[in-house]
């Protein structure tokens, strides 16, 4: 079984490898940002936090390993769970780079995605 291939990256960046799998995994289309600019080969917007949870977190970084703790339990469950389990499948066949529209990505949903994706391995 090879590992599989996730980073993250800024939807506003240009595409650095035309082989990578680029999905956006905000639940909001990114602010002046055109569909042909972003080039995106999938929106996965089911897998993006709750609109209450995303509004409590607001990026805060004090919130972060709070955020971290909420959106890993959201995704465990309903729509969320089956969009990891999709996101999950899209990785293992390709290298995959989840693009946000957040300033920091250390601290976005990105993140944790990435984490689950290329630590849990399952």
């Amino acid at each position: 079984m090879t590992k599989t291939q996730v980073r993250i990256g800024r939807v506003y960046d240009k595409p650095a490898d035309q082989h990578e799998l680029r999905v956006l995994v905000d639940r909001l289309w990114p602010r002046g940002l055109t569909k042909a600019r972003a080039k995106l080969d999938e929106w996965c917007k089911d897998v993006a936090p709750s609109p209450q949870l995303r509004q409590w977190y607001g990026h805060d970084p004090e919130r972060f390993t709070e955020f971290r703790r909420r959106y890993r339990a959201e995704l465990a469950t309903g729509e969320q769970a089956a969009a990891l389990a999709h996101l999950r499948k899209l990785a293992d066949n390709h290298t995959a780079i989840l693009l946000t529209a957040s300033k920091d990505m250390k601290i976005s949903e990105a993140a944790v995605l990435c984490e689950l994706l290329t630590k849990d391995g399952h």
